[in-house]
C-alpha cells in the first residue's frame, strides 16, 4: 500500500536538527547545530531521578501534571513575574514544549482559521497549524535585526484569523521581543476573537541586562494567551521533554481536552525529580544569563573578525554566524561547506521559512563546553581564513 498520495504532510521530510547531526555524527564534525548542550547536568538531579524511581513514582502521573509540580511551577512563575497562577486550573505538564505547542494548536484552531507565524519560525509551527486543517500564514521578521513588521500583522489580519504564534527569546534568531512589541500586539488583536500563544522556552536565557518579556506579564494578552515553557531547556537536559502550559483557565480546559488524547500522562519519576529539584533549587534559571553570555563571549572573541562577523546573540542558547565578507549569500550551502570543509555543524536559517530570502548567516549552538567551543572556533577561523585568501 502507498500512503503517499494521502499524506496530511506530503512535503515535510526529515527535520533539519536531525539531518545535521546525523551527519555531523558520520563525518566526525563538531556539531554546534543541534541545541544540546554537551557537558553534564547538576548531579543533584541525577539523584533525584534515581530517588524518585526508588520511592516508587513510577505509574501514571495525573493527566494534567503532577499536583507538586504544578505548585513548584506557579511559585516559579510568582517569583518571575510577580503573578499568582492557580496550579489546579491554570498550568498543564506537557511532553516538552512542542507537545504543548501541539496540543494549544489544536485545541484553538481548526478548518478555516487562520494562524499568523514569524519567519524564520521553528519547524514544529506550521506542520501542526496544518494537521488542526487551519491555513498557516507565514510573516518575514525585518532582517538583519529580525524585529517584528507590525503594519505587515495589521494587514494580514482577517476574520479567520484565530491565533498568533510569537516566540521571544526567538530560535533561531536569537532575539528577543520587547514589552513595547507585546503592547503593540495587544492592541492589533484588541476587541477581535484571537489567542496568542507565546513559545518562551528560552525565557531564563537573556543577555546584557535584559529583562525577558512574557505574554504572562501584560494585563491583557495574559487573559488570551497560552504560554509554553521547556524545563529541558533551564536544566540543561533537553532529553527530560518536560515542558508546561499557562492559561487562562478557559483555555486551559481546551487545552487539557487535546493533551489527555495525545501524551496524556508525562512521566511520573521526572516529574516528581524536577518538583524535588525546584524545591532544592527554588532560584532555578537564575544563572542562566551570566552562564551563556560567557560562552557567548567566548565564541566571538575567538571568531568575531578575520571575515566572520558574530553580532552578539539577544537570547537563547544560540549564536548566529555572519559570513557575508567571505562567501556569497547563501546559507545552506554554506552550512554544507562549514560541514564538510570545516567539521563543524550549523544550521542554516532558510528551512525556517517559507520563503526564504538570500540569507548570509548559520546559527549555532552555544550550549556546549568550552573546551568544545574553542575547538570548533579554531576549525571555523581556519575556514574562514581559507576562504578570505582564495576570495571565496
Amino acid at each position: 500500500m502507498s500512503w503517499l498520495g494521502r499524506s496530511k504532510l506530503p512535503d515535510v521530510g526529515t527535520t533539519i536538527f536531525t539531518v545535521m547531526s546525523r551527519r555531523a555524527q558520520q563525518l566526525g564534525a563538531i556539531n554546534l547545530g543541534q541545541g544540546f548542550p554537551d557537558y553534564e547536568i547538576d548531579p543533584l538531579l541525577v539523584e533525584l531521578v534515581a530517588r524518585a524511581m526508588r520511592d516508587g513514582h513510577n505509574q501514571y502521573a495525573p493527566m494534567e501534571g503532577l499536583p507538586t509540580l504544578r505548585e513548584r511551577i506557579a511559585a516559579k512563575l510568582a517569583a518571575s513575574y510577580g503573578l499568582q497562577f492557580d496550579p489546579q486550573s491554570e498550568i498543564t505538564v506537557t511532553l516538552g514544549a512542542t507537545e504543548a505547542i501541539y496540543s494549544g494548536i489544536q485545541a484553538v484552531a481548526g478548518p478555516g482559521d487562520e494562524v499568523i507565524a514569524f519567519d524564520p519560525a521553528y519547524d514544529a509551527y506550521e506542520p501542526a497549524v496544518r494537521l488542526a486543517g487551519a491555513r498557516c500564514i507565514r510573516l518575514p521578521l525585518l532582517a538583519p535585526q529580525f524585529r517584528y513588521d507590525w503594519d505587515q500583522v495589521r494587514a494580514a489580519l482577517s476574520e479567520r484569523t484565530r491565533l498568533i504564534l510569537i516566540n521571544s527569546p526567538h530560535n533561531p534568531a536569537c532575539t528577543v521581543a520587547t514589552t513595547q512589541d507585546l503592547q503593540t500586539l495587544a492592541e492589533l488583536i484588541r476587541g477581535r476573537d484571537i489567542t496568542v500563544l507565546s513559545d518562551e522556552v528560552y525565557e531564563h536565557m537573556v543577555f546584557d541586562g535584559r529583562r525577558h518579556a512574557s505574554v504572562l506579564a501584560h494585563p491583557e494578552l495574559r487573559l488570551r494567551s497560552l504560554a509554553v515553557f521547556s524545563f529541558g531547556k533551564t536544566l540543561h537536559a533537553t532529553g527530560l521533554r518536560i515542558g508546561y502550559g499557562v492559561a487562562p483557565a478557559a483555555l486551559t480546559t481546551e487545552l487539557r481536552k487535546v493533551h489527555q488524547f495525545n501524551t496524556f500522562s508525562i512521566a511520573h519519576p521526572l516529574q516528581q525529580a524536577i518538583a524535588d529539584y525546584l524545591r532544592e533549587r527554588p532560584g532555578t534559571g537564575g544563572d542562566l544569563p551570566a552562564f551563556f553570555q560567557a560562552k557567548r563571549e567566548r565564541l566571538r572573541a575567538a571568531l568575531d573578525g578575520g571575515g566572520l562577523h558574530l553580532p552578539p546573540a539577544q537570547g537563547t542558547f544560540f549564536q548566529l554566524l555572519d559570513f557575508a565578507a567571505i562567501a556569497p549569500p547563501g546559507d545552506v550551502e554554506f552550512a554544507e561547506r562549514l560541514l564538510t570543509e570545516a567539521g563543524v555543524a550549523s544550521i542554516p536559517l532558510s528551512p525556517f521559512y517559507a520563503e526564504p530570502p538570500p540569507l548570509s548567516c548559520v546559527r549555532l549552538c552555544i550550549a556546549k563546553r568550552d573546551a568544545t567551543l574553542d575547538a570548533a572556533a579554531e576549525r571555523l577561523a581556519a575556514f574562514a581564513h581559507r576562504l578570505a585568501r582564495a576570495g571565496a
